[in-house]
């Protein structure tokens, strides 16, 4: 069950290039997919990045596991940053980005629906356990987004978290969170999960 080849079938379907690889480091693997496309355009390694996420749950062995970890809500609904949070939902889906250079996209007369200011990545370390989020590398990572975007924790209008819905993970990310951007009414913080 090699997953590794998924994005090469996609590259070779369309004569694609560049850098071609799957990423696999869990709830962040299209994230850290689009880290590492923006960096292969901005270091010319590419001129185009397709960027792609897909999830399906078509083996009940990770579901098992996950509940046996505690991790899947009980109730079925995922409360994130609520008391009564009890784990996530599992979802299926795909999404694809295009990312292009600002002036290149411009040039190309491409239809622009955001921009990427800046992105950064790490991993927690140790903490309390493997799955247990640390707070002082969430604080780190978001502290490094800022300063390679050049810009303020005031200058941003709202905050996507992570938002396990866990007793553990929740309360840690909202501290952190809080830490980098405080707690101005001003940036709200969510969570597409609770949705």
């Amino acid at each position: 069950k090699s997953t590794s080849i998924i994005a090469n079938r996609v590259s070779y379907l369309f004569d694609f290039r560049g850098p071609s690889m799957t990423i696999d480091t869990a709830c962040s693997s299209s994230l850290v997919a689009a880290h590492l496309a923006i960096r292969a355009l901005q270091s010319g390694e590419c001129d185009l990045a397709v960027v792609g996420g897909a999830n399906l749950i078509l083996d009940p062995v990770m579901d098992n596991a996950l509940r046996a970890g505690g991790m899947l809500s009980v109730s079925g609904d995922a409360k994130v940053f609520d008391l009564e949070a009890d784990g996530y939902v599992r979802g299926e889906g795909v999404g694809v980005v295009i990312l292009r250079r600002m002036a290149d996209a411009i040039e190309n007369g491409n239809l622009i629906h955001a921009s990427v200011v800046s992105s950064a990545i790490n991993q927690d370390g140790a903490s309390n356990g493997l799955t247990a989020p640390n707070p002082k590398a969430q604080v780190e990572v978001m502290r490094s987004a800022l300063h390679y975007g050049d810009i303020g924790p005031d200058e941003v209008l709202y905050v996507e978290a992570h938002g396990t819905g866990t007793p553990l993970g929740d309360p840690i990310e909202i501290g952190s969170i809080n830490q980098v951007y405080g707690r101005d009414p001003q940036c709200p913080v969510g969570s597409v999960k609770s949705v």
